[in-house]
């Protein structure tokens, strides 16, 4: 009877274990999940200041959009420097020395919004930045 109950033990400790493991997996995932949507919002930010930048004189889109262009490195451009203090603010690893965003206009008025973040568990195992990238076609 002793050996039975150190067995159901033993079996009832392992299945404890499992429970923690798979809480521990689903907290990561969250705030994994909560990078992602809070990248996606930033990105749709941005590009809603472009429309709205844009709308207020449709002519000449093209040299208004330049002035969002932004390749991840120096100081980011009057236009959007508040937004890129807000990526780096929301988002972890995404400071001038590690994976700020980036902004790529296109000449047929697309634009490609990449923002760029990397968790400390992740730079612990030096793994790739988590990236999420949207494109828009500004046009009236």
């Amino acid at each position: 009877m002793l050996l039975e109950a150190l067995i159901a033990i033993l079996v009832f400790s392992v299945g404890i274990l499992a429970i923690v493991g798979m809480q521990a997996t689903a907290i990561q995932d969250q705030s994994e999940a909560k990078y992602r949507t809070q990248a996606a919002f930033l990105a749709n930010r941005v590009i809603g200041q472009m429309w709205g930048f844009v709308g207020t004189n449709p002519t000449q889109i093209q040299p208004k959009l330049a002035l969002f262009a932004y390749g991840g490195s120096g100081a980011p451009p009057a236009a959007i420097a508040s937004w890129v203090s807000t990526v780096q603010g929301t988002l972890p690893g995404t400071g001038a020395g590690d994976f700020p965003p980036i902004i790529t206009v296109n000449p047929d008025n697309s634009v490609v919004v990449t923002v760029r973040w990397r968790a400390a568990r992740d730079k612990s195992n030096n793994a790739q930045p988590h990236a999420y990238s949207t494109i828009a076609y500004i046009s009236l």
